[in-house]
């Protein structure tokens, strides 16, 4: 019982430190915004890494998404989780970015029926740096929507209005992210096993 009487302490503690460089983030505190910047900084830039091509646009996203942060800060209404609304204007960014640069609606083909897409869960296959690693080479188009849908935990209904592409088209691509993604990984396993095999 002392123990989860620390732990809340604890906890609440925290919460309260959190709230004090958001409140000094909303009257302009230099020290607090690099303060806030310092402690989510890493991990929205591994969201934004997600989202890019490179670590150069990775680093573009997280810069311009941080800007939006402080400029809307006073909208954040003390509601769920703070991290949670500064890693959605994060995604945000990077899809207006995406959309700039007209990337996000490059289709390979018309999609004109409506259909089921089965393919494997590849991500129970994989740890989680390896798939990351496989995801910055999809497709820009594969690429959004896996993250969003697999990752994010968007569905397509909720894709389709985030990015202005058609729910069924949302479907395809995530449906050639995963097989792309199963590929790589059947690739990086007999790669693996003749290497294995060459050294026995």
């Amino acid at each position: 019982m002392l123990s989860l009487r620390l732990e809340v302490k604890k906890l609440v503690r925290l919460t309260d430190e959190f709230g004090d460089i958001i409140k000094g983030c909303i009257e302009g505190d230099r020290q607090c915004q690099e303060d806030l910047y310092r402690i989510l900084a890493p991990r929205m830039y591994a969201i934004c890494l997600r989202y890019a091509s490179d670590a150069d646009e990775a680093g573009d996203f997280l810069q311009e998404g941080f800007i939006t942060v402080f400029s809307k800060i006073r909208e954040f209404r003390q509601e769920g989780s703070f991290e949670g609304w500064v890693r959605k204007i994060m995604v945000n960014t990077a899809l207006q970015f995406l959309r700039k640069k007209r990337q996000m609606y490059i289709l390979n083909e018309t999609i004109t029926e409506d259909r089921d897409y089965e393919v494997p869960d590849i991500q129970y296959y994989l740890d989680k740096e390896d798939l990351l690693e496989m995801i910055r080479v999809l497709p820009v188009n594969q690429r959004m929507v896996f993250n969003l849908y697999a990752i994010e935990g968007y569905n397509h209904t909720e894709i389709a209005d985030m990015t202005g592409i058609p729910e069924n088209t949302s479907k395809s691509h995530l449906h050639r992210a995963r097989l792309a993604l199963k590929e790589m990984l059947e690739k990086s396993s007999r790669s693996e096993s003749e290497k294995l095999k060459r050294n026995g």
